[in-house]
């Protein structure tokens, strides 16, 4: 996992070919998605290229997960990411990240501000290094040791952390149905500027997948907006 991200964060010719893209696909094999979106009350839609949209509230709060093509060097394939207007206090800054990818970039970061070629960190890494560089990690009793062993959890405050990664939520986190994402997958879960964010890679490619990447995002905004007040809630 390493390598692999190391290498992909170094690719930059444009036009380079992607190992695991999909060329354009039959929508029927969206319909069993489309038909657990319809029992959820989620809205799916689908095209031709592969890419997806999936609509949804969550305390009547609007979210949206989008399937489609990676917009992080990190990501091989495609990629799922979420986003939800949650209202939250925007100085509220928390982050879930997988180990694997959090020690690559800052692997990374850290070859890059030692290079004597060069003046600083290249502007063109994810902005993820940044709020590597910017939070501090924070453990505590509680969730499962392989919690711990496949994600960090950073913050400006250990009490966001605390207050959003509820013993609920951190189970969600490691109960991928088989066969699910490894610990090797790329995949990030934000709290940042009043909104809630989820980034990971799509692999395996199948509908418990995108199921449970779907359970995932609502429950940790659902924690987010049950926070105490003085953590989360503006």
């Amino acid at each position: 996992m390493f390598d692999r991200i190391r290498k992909a964060l170094a690719r930059s010719a444009p036009g380079a070919t992607r190992a695991g893209d999909r060329g354009p696909s039959s929508l029927a094999a969206d319909d069993p998605v489309s038909e657990w979106a319809t029992t959820r009350g989620f809205s799916f839609a689908a095209d031709n290229a592969g890419g997806a949209t999936l609509d949804g509230q969550v305390q009547g709060r609007p979210w949206r997960l989008v399937r489609g093509k990676p917009t992080r060097d990190y990501v091989i394939g495609q990629e799922l990411r979420a986003r939800a207007e949650l209202g939250l206090n925007e100085d509220v800054a928390a982050m879930v990240m997988n180990r694997s990818l959090k020690e690559a970039l800052e692997s990374k970061a850290f070859e890059q501000s030692t290079d004597q070629l060069r003046t600083g960190i290249d502007g063109n890494l994810p902005h993820e290094v940044r709020w590597l560089a910017t939070f501090d990690e924070f453990a505590w009793e509680g969730p499962a040791a392989a919690f711990w062993d496949r994600y960090a959890v950073v913050a400006e405050r250990r009490e966001t952390a605390l207050g959003w990664i509820d013993g609920a939520l951190a189970q969600l986190l490691l109960d991928w149905l088989a066969p699910g994402p490894s610990a090797e997958v790329p995949f990030t879960l934000l709290l940042l500027r009043g909104k809630a964010y989820l980034r990971m890679e799509y692999r395996p490619a199948n509908v418990a997948t995108l199921q449970h990447a779907a359970l995932v995002f609502t429950s940790a905004c659902e924690s987010a907006l049950r926070a105490p007040v003085d953590v989360a809630l503006g």
